[in-house]
């Protein structure tokens, strides 16, 4: 089986995929809407692709591209930890105090901001594209004194030294990622996780004041617990805009199809995007 995922090597997001599939086949992906277009040509069987973090919140391209353009079934998600290591070329392993630039992509540079702040006040840092696009820029320059924030995947694969583990300003940053196939993976028995989530898409009737209220009406008394929920802009106009809910429950015969047809008779448009096992590696 064939798991598709955003690249390039060594990123968060391999490292997710190899938390769960273990000696799979992994193809990496430019983009994340490339990921999901892989599965729609059946060039791979799923992908796993990032959906929200803790820190800098939903991943909007996913959701974007989930909803709009390939509506995939969502079948498992993943959370994993995001632990930043700061690491460079073996040959400068004795003078890294000296670095003269710090790589990393945006967020992990802002993730690391006391870090960089004490320790290398002064020095100049630059976003690349990646995590692991920034660990391969230290790998192909030894020559020169710089240094990468990346994970230990992105130290393995370019064979670096980490220098400073745990670098992160925030011990708790974790991100989501989206297992998507047309296949009918049994995520459960590859993660092991029996708790479930289910994931709604609903659209509003416009003009009617205290729709949104209704909605979750239709959840609070069936006591089913929302995780999240969420409004995107349905792009059709200002002000337009659809839900994404979340449920900490499977899909059942009763409770999920009961509050579903109370939407649909409100006037509101409802998709189901998957019911899934949610698996905390």
């Amino acid at each position: 089986m064939k798991v598709g995922f955003l690249g390039p090597k060594a990123t968060f997001t391999e490292l997710a995929v190899k938390k769960v599939f273990p000696g799979f086949e992994l193809e990496p992906y430019r983009t994340i809407p490339e990921s999901m277009d892989a599965v729609v040509s059946e060039k791979v069987e799923l992908a796993v692709v990032p959906v929200e973090n803790t820190l800098e919140g939903t991943v909007n391209i996913t959701l974007d591209y989930l909803t709009h353009v390939v509506q995939l079934p969502i079948v498992g998600e993943i959370t994993i930890p995001i632990k930043q290591h700061l690491m460079v070329h073996p040959d400068n392993q004795e003078m890294w105090q000296d670095v003269t630039k710090v790589y990393s992509h945006s967020h992990a540079i802002a993730q690391c901001h006391k870090f960089l702040h004490n320790q290398f006040h002064g020095v100049p840092y630059e976003s690349v594209s990646s995590t692991a696009a920034a660990a391969k820029m230290v790998m192909d320059h030894p020559e020169q004194r710089i240094a990468a924030i990346a994970n230990e995947l992105a130290a393995e694969e370019y064979e670096l030294s980490i220098v400073q583990r745990d670098i992160h300003d925030f011990d708790h940053n974790h991100t989501r990622f989206f297992v998507l196939s047309e296949k009918g993976i049994n995520f459960e028995e590859f993660s092991g996780s029996s708790h479930y989530k289910t994931t709604l898409m609903v659209t509003l009737p416009t003009d009617k004041a205290g729709t949104l209220h209704m909605v979750l009406s239709a959840f609070a008394w069936r006591k089913i617990n929302l995780s999240k929920i969420e409004s995107r802009p349905m792009k059709t106009g200002i002000g337009n805009y659809f839900f994404i809910i979340d449920l900490e429950m499977k899909l059942d015969d009763v409770l999920i199809p009961g509050a579903m047809a109370e939407l649909e008779a409100l006037g509101c448009g409802v998709t189901l995007l998957g019911s899934y096992p949610s698996k905390m590696v």
